[in-house]
C-alpha cells in the first residue's frame, strides 16, 4: 500500500504500535455494539411487556428482525464498494442508527395501539439498515490501514474485536439495567446516546483514517442522475430502504417465504455452477463448503435462542438474586460477549498448539463439536431445573454454564466457518461463497425466531405447564444438535477430502482472498455475530 505524501507524518504517529485510525475505528465501533445489544438485550422483553405480544408471535417478530440485519449488509457492502465507500457508508449508517434507536425510546401508549406500533416498526427499520450500511464497512476500513503483508493486522482485529465485544457487553449491562429497572425510554436512550457518541469519534476521527475507505471514482458521485447528484440518490435509495424494510418487517411470515425462495435459488445456483463450470477439485470444495453452510443455520438457529426464548426464561424462571440483588434478566445478555473476551485468545492457541503436534480436528470436525456443546448446553439447563424442581426457580449458575457452552460451541464453529469458506471457494467464487454464508446467518436467525416461538405455544409464565414447555423444546433441541453434531464427526474425515487441501496452493488462496476484497474476510470473520468476533466470524 503506497504511502500518500498527504498523510506520511500521520501514519509515523501510532498508539501501541498501531495507526492511530484504528482506535477511532475501535471507539466507533464499540459504541456502536454498545446501543446494538443494549437494545437487543430489551427487545423480547419490549415486545412481550410493553407491546403485548404474545410469545409465539414476539419470537417470530425477533427472528424476523435479526434476519433481516444480516442480510442489509449485502445492500450496504455493494454500495461502499461500488460507488459510496466504506467511510460515507459508514457515516450514513451511522445516522440512520443513531436515529433509529432514539425513535425506540418513544413508548407511546403499548398495547396494540396502531400509531405507536408504526413508529416502533419504524425504528426497527432505520436500525435494519443502518446497520446494513455499517456493519461489514467499518471492518473493512480497518484492514485498509495496513499493507496487505504488514505482519500487524491480525493484532489489529483482535483489538477491533476487543472493542466488539467490550461495547456488546457493557451496553447489554448498562442498557438492560435502566430500561428493567427505570423504564424502556432509559434504556433504549440510553443505547441511543451510544450511537450517537459512536457517531462523534467517527466524524471527529476522519483525519486519522488517513484517505482510507473513501470513493472509488469521487468524481462520479458528482454526476447528475435524474436531475440529482449520483451520492444523494444513493442515500435516497438508503431511505427507500428504510420504507421498504418498515412495509416487510410487519409480515414477518412473508420475510420467512423470501428467506425459503432466495435460500433455494442461491443454493441451487451455486450447486449447478458447481457441476457445470468446475474442476472435480473445486467442485468438490464447494459441495464441502455447503455442507458446512448447511450445518450453521442449525447452529445459529439454536444459538441465537439467547436474545429471544432465553431471556424470557432467564426473566421468569431463574433465580436472579445475586448478592442480595435480583438482577435483571437482560443483563445477563453480556455473559457471551464477556466468554468471548476472555476464552477467544485461549482457543486461538489452542488449534496452534494442536496443530503442531499433527492433533488440530478439521474444519467439519469442528463443527460437530460446535454443535455437540450447543446440544449440551441447552442439556445442562434441562437438567439443573430439572434437579432443583419444576416447581422452584432453576439456580442461576446453570445459565452461566448453558452461556459457556454455547460460546466455546461458536469458538470452535464461527471462525473455523469463515477461514473455510475463505479457502474452499474459487477466485471467481469467493464473493458468491460468502454471501452465502452470511444467507444462511439470516436464514438462522429468523428459524431461531420460529424455535422461539415454540416454546411460547403455551403460556409460557414461567410455572406450571409453561415451564414445561420450554423445557421440553429445549431437550428436543438439545438432543437434535447432538445427534447432529455426532453426524457431522462422523462424516467429517470424507468431507475433509472433499477439501483437497492438499492441492490448495498459496496462489489460489491469495486470489480468492483478494477477490472478497481482503478485508471483507477479516470483517466476516470478526462477525457476523458480533458482528459479526475473532470467536464469531470473527464471528
Amino acid at each position: 500500500m503506497a504511502t500518500n505524501p498527504q498523510y506520511a507524518a500521520e501514519e509515523q504517529r501510532t498508539i501501541l504500535g498501531h495507526p492511530r485510525g484504528l482506535f477511532v475505528l475501535f471507539f466507533a465501533e464499540m459504541w456502536e455494539r454498545f446501543s446494538y445489544y443494549g437494545m437487543r438485550a430489551l427487545l423480547i422483553f419490549y415486545l412481550t411487556q410493553h407491546w403485548l405480544f404474545s410469545d409465539e408471535r414476539s419470537g417470530v417478530i425477533y427472528g424476523a428482525y435479526t434476519a433481516l440485519v444480516y442480510i442489509t449488509p449485502v445492500l450496504g457492502g455493494y454500495l461502499a464498494d461500488r460507488y459510496i465507500g466504506q467511510r460515507k457508508a459508514v457515516l450514513f449508517g451511522a445516522v440512520l442508527l443513531t436515529f433509529g434507536h432514539f425513535l425506540m425510546g418513544f413508548e407511546g401508549s403499548g398495547g396494540q395501539d396502531a400509531a405507536s406500533l408504526s413508529l416502533f416498526w419504524l425504528a426497527l427499520s432505520f436500525i435494519i439498515v443502518g446497520s446494513g450500511f455499517l456493519k461489514a464497512n467499518i471492518s473493512v476500513i480497518v484492514g485498509q490501514l495496513y499493507p496487505r503483508t504488514d505482519v500487524r493486522r491480525d493484532g489489529a482485529y483482535t483489538i477491533f474485536y476487543m472493542g466488539i465485544n467490550l461495547g456488546a457487553a457493557i451496553g447489554s449491562l448498562l442498557c438492560g439495567y435502566l430500561g428493567q429497572t427505570y423504564g424502556w425510554s432509559y434504556g433504549f436512550g440510553a443505547a441511543g446516546v451510544g450511537m450517537l457518541l459512536g457517531l462523534v469519534v467517527f466524524v471527529w476521527g476522519k483525519p486519522l483514517l488517513m484517505g482510507r475507505g473513501e470513493a472509488p471514482d469521487p468524481v462520479a458521485l458528482t454526476r447528475s442522475v435524474a436531475g440529482i447528484k449520483l451520492e444523494w440518490l444513493i442515500y435516497l435509495v438508503g431511505v427507500a430502504a428504510v420504507v421498504g424494510i418498515w412495509q416487510l418487517i410487519q409480515y414477518q411470515e412473508v420475510i420467512g417465504w423470501l428467506l425459503l425462495v432466495a435460500g433455494i435459488i442461491l443454493v441451487g445456483y451455486v450447486i449447478m455452477t458447481a457441476v457445470v463450470k468446475l474442476d472435480r477439485e473445486d467442485r468438490d470444495r464447494i459441495f464441502a463448503a455447503m455442507f458446512l453452510i448447511l450445518g450453521s443455520i442449525l447452529f445459529w438457529a439454536l444459538f441465537e435462542q439467547a436474545g429471544s426464548s432465553l431471556n424470557l426464561f432467564t426473566d421468569r424462571s431463574v433465580d436472579r438474586t445475586m448478592l442480595g440483588w435480583d438482577v435483571p434478566a437482560s443483563m445477563f445478555q453480556s455473559i457471551n460477549a464477556i466468554y468471548i473476551v476472555l476464552l477467544a485468545p485461549l482457543f486461538a492457541g489452542l488449534w496452534i498448539w494442536l496443530g503442531r503436534r499433527g492433533m488440530e480436528p478439521s474444519a467439519p470436525a469442528k463443527f460437530g463439536l460446535g454443535l455437540l456443546q450447543l446440544g449440551l448446553g441447552f442439556l445442562v439447563l434441562v437438567w439443573g431445573s430439572q434437579a432443583a424442581g419444576m416447581e422452584n426457580l432453576t439456580p442461576v449458575i446453570f445459565i452461566f454454564l448453558i452461556y459457556l457452552l454455547h460460546t466455546t460451541g461458536e469458538l470452535c464453529l464461527s471462525p473455523v466457518g469463515l477461514s473455510a469458506m475463505n479457502r474452499l471457494a474459487p477466485a471467481h467464487m469467493a464473493s458468491l461463497i460468502m454471501g452465502t454464508w452470511f444467507f444462511a446467518s439470516a436464514t438462522g436467525n429468523f428459524a431461531a425466531g420460529l424455535i422461539a416461538a415454540a416454546t411460547g405455544s403455551e403460556a409460557a409464565s414461567g410455572e406450571g405447564a409453561g415451564k414445561e414447555v420450554v423445557l421440553d423444546v429445549y431437550s428436543t433441541v438439545g438432543w437434535v444438535a447432538i445427534g447432529v453434531g455426532v453426524a457431522v464427526i462422523a462424516v467429517s474425515p470424507f468431507i475433509r477430502k472433499l477439501m483437497h487441501l492438499d492441492t490448495l496452493s498459496d496462489a489460489e488462496e491469495l486470489a480468492g482472498y483478494k477477490e472478497v476484497g481482503g478485508d471483507h474476510g477479516q470483517d466476516a470473520g470478526l462477525y457476523p455475530h458480533r458482528e459479526t468476533k475473532l470467536g464469531k466470524d470473527p464471528a
